[in-house]
């Protein structure tokens, strides 16, 4: 649905006239937190999967557990998967913001960092900043027929503007952090430090760090490897990290009892309150067994094989015994590795089901090559039924919430992570960029459900090295057994934490308490 923009002349023009309405107090529309539908919450994603996803997922436990109005802005196309991805029934308001990419050589019809080949991210993140203008138009028009400035804004770590578009208009700002606090602790750590490019170790801290956690340059992706004060991209990036630390606070899907210590570090890094929120996945996933077909409604891309061929295939094996590989939206792996771990799945005996994209430099929408593959590969799974390969787009909820998948080969992105965990699937590791080598390190270290196989596109890998690791994960080794009781143990945490009197979802409460305040609570360091 659209929205005519504003005809106030000018932004002075609309905050006076902001300032002579009454403002309702929060503690005013107790109970259930709020009870007039007028007070609005506006959420505003960056353009990625992994980003959509888990705010679409936020603003669906708003929707839940508050009656508040709640506001989804994006661009056209977007708004169009996210219209898709949520219930028929839903309450949530969608809002378009015109996107005019192609004037700065973004492709037509690219909204989304999914199908943007990688030379294109600087132009994209550029043309991303140039919303602004728009954007604070948009927000007074709403302001405007609402009678009164949006209780709060909740805006992507990498929409650092929206932090002044915020304060000119009297709404309290919160920034989303679609990934896990340590993770994204490590991220604004190097990225507005750079720590690397001052030693010329292979191994190196992180400032706010404790001196013991060291990092590994092979665990920073090219970008970052690379990053230097000139860089275009570095520099459109770090301006947005640093202007989103002027946020009232962070909103984290994360879960709490999970990422006591990261939570820590992510407060010290960002110097702001962190209320975690997370598991922000669909609630019907902590089900036993888990009811109703997630993969549409979480995402809004039709998968390219139906999720009842799935599960049909699934069917045919035994519990815990498939293997499923997928490297996300928007990653993909070199063609010798493609080669490699065809080999190792299949010298691994174990049934797989493989979401095979096109190798990395290689148009990731386009089609996949036979040479890519060992001769006769495909062929030869389907024959014997120990392979399922998918091209594209998969029901990846409904494959890793089915008894027979065992294990999840993963970049190990903050959403797939989680996903794993909330059915108890032990990981296997292969981050590509980001901070999914920070992720990869925290769920092998620290929780104990996933081993690394390979580390980013560069790293060789022999397929014989993908037979030992899969089998030390799925053979029934003593080693595979802790993993899986460990994810479980970590389902149940996550199960517990979105349950009504949940730790997310009175984490929840309490930031809403705080915007009301309008003041920086005081926190404790054991937790919020």
């Amino acid at each position: 649905m659209g929205r005519a923009m504003s005809n106030y002349s000018s932004i002075n023009e609309f905050s006076d006239s902001m300032n002579a309405m009454q403002q309702p107090l929060f503690f005013d529309l107790l109970p259930s937190m709020a009870t007039k539908k007028s007070v609005r919450v506006i959420l505003f994603p960056f353009m990625a999967q992994g980003h959509l996803i888990p705010c679409a997922a936020l603003a669906q436990m708003l929707e839940r557990w508050t009656q508040f109005t709640i506001t989804l802005i994006n661009t056209p196309l977007n708004i169009q998967n996210l219209r898709k991805a949520l219930p028929t029934n839903t309450t949530i308001e969608l809002i378009e913001l015109p996107f005019n990419g192609s004037d700065h050589g973004i492709p037509p019809h690219i909204e989304n960092t999914d199908a943007l080949p990688i030379h294109l991210f600087h132009s994209f993140f550029q043309a991303t900043v140039e919303l602004e203008s728009s954007f604070e138009l948009l927000l007074i028009d709403i302001s405007r027929t609402d009678g009164r400035p949006a209780l709060c804004l909740i805006a992507d770590v990498f929409l650092g503007w929206t932090v002044d578009v915020a304060k000119r208009l009297g709404m309290f700002h919160a920034v989303f952090l679609p990934a896990g606090a340590f993770g994204m602790a490590a991220f604004y750590s190097l990225w507005l430090h750079l720590p690397h490019q001052h030693t010329d170790s292979d191994e190196f801290g992180l400032p706010d760090f404790p001196e013991t956690f060291r990092l590994h340059r092979s665990q920073l992706d090219f970008v970052e490897r690379n990053a230097h004060e000139k860089d275009p991209l570095y520099v459109t990036v770090r301006r947005q990290l640093s202007l989103s630390l002027g946020s009232g606070g962070i909103l984290c899907n994360t879960v709490k009892e999970m990422e006591m210590a990261g939570m820590g570090l992510l407060r010290k890094t960002s110097r702001l309150p962190v209320w975690a929120v997370g598991p922000l996945l669909p609630l019907s996933l902590f089900e036993s067994p888990s009811n109703g077909k997630f993969s549409n409604g979480r995402s809004g891309r039709e998968p390219t094989i139906s999720s009842d061929r799935c599960v049909a295939w699934l069917n045919l094996h035994c519990p815990s015994s498939v293997i499923y590989v997928s490297f996300g939206s928007q990653n993909s792996i070199s063609a010798l590795q493609t080669m490699e771990l065809a080999m190792g799945l299949e010298a691994s005996g174990k049934p797989f089901i493989w979401v095979l994209r096109p190798p990395f430099g290689h148009d990731i929408g386009g089609s996949f090559r036979p040479e890519w593959l060992p001769e006769g590969f495909e062929y030869r799974m389907m024959e014997r039924k120990q392979g399922l390969i998918i091209h594209k787009w998969a029901p990846q909820l409904e494959i890793l919430s089915h008894r027979s998948t065992g294990a999840f080969l993963s970049h190990c992105g903050w959403n797939s992570v989680l996903e794993s965990l909330s059915q108890g699937v032990p990981m296997i590791g292969w981050p590509l960029s980001s901070d999914q080598f920070i992720n990869s390190k925290m769920m092998v270290e620290e929780r104990g459900v996933c081993v690394e196989v390979v580390r980013g596109m560069e790293e060789n890998v022999v397929g014989q090295k993908v037979k030992r690791v899969i089998g030390l994960v799925m053979g029934g080794t003593e080693k595979g057994e802790e993993m899986k009781k460990k994810a479980m143990a970590a389902r149940e945490v996550m199960k517990a934490a979105v349950k009504e009197h949940g730790s997310s979802v009175k984490t929840l409460e309490d930031f809403f308490r705080n915007v009301d305040e309008r003041k920086t609570p005081v926190f404790h360091e054991n937790g919020n």
